[in-house]
């Protein structure tokens, strides 16, 4: 598997991701994405910000990661000082087809080697509440889940925040 920034040339390919990985997501109640977001706007807006990473795996687009340093106002809600600096991982999604390969800890590591290139000692993660996988994926990698929130861009929803310290 090889990790990489992303190119305007993978944002097919990630939005094949997004399509596969949407229905599935709702089929267990997860409404985070649907057909308006994430769109190609967002991932081009990611890339230009040289903070959007896809993993490969045999010369295809396997999983899509943004690492940003982007908090969301809301995360006040648990506590966390949004003006601290911290990794943010944002639009973690792996394709059905490359399901249980590691992709998803793969992409998370890769925010943590990042947090460590910049001297940053704090990881934070968001997930839909009815995100089972992702809620046993981050305390398996080190991170200790902080609370519950509202996103205003995501009326109705809950979402599990999750940090770790480096």
């Amino acid at each position: 598997m090889l990790i990489r920034f992303a190119t305007r040339a993978d944002i097919p390919a990630i939005m094949s991701i997004v399509k596969a990985v949407v229905p599935l997501m709702q089929a267990i109640g997860n409404y985070q994405w649907d057909d308006t977001y994430p769109n190609p706007e967002v991932f081009e807006r990611d890339i230009r910000l040289n903070q959007l990473w896809v993993a490969i795996i045999y010369n295809s687009v396997a999983g899509v990661s943004a690492i940003t340093t982007d908090q969301d106002e809301e995360y006040r809600q648990v506590g966390w000082d949004i003006n601290e600096d911290a990794i943010v991982t944002h639009r973690l999604a792996v394709d059905p087809a490359y399901s249980g390969k590691g992709i998803a800890a793969a992409l998370l590591m890769k925010a943590e080697d990042e947090a460590l290139r910049r001297g940053i000692k704090l990881l934070r993660v968001d997930t839909n509440s009815n995100n089972q996988a992702t809620q046993k994926l981050f305390p398996k990698l080190g991170y200790e889940f902080a609370g519950e929130i509202g996103l205003n861009f995501r009326p109705g929803l809950r979402f599990y925040c999750y940090q770790k310290k480096l």
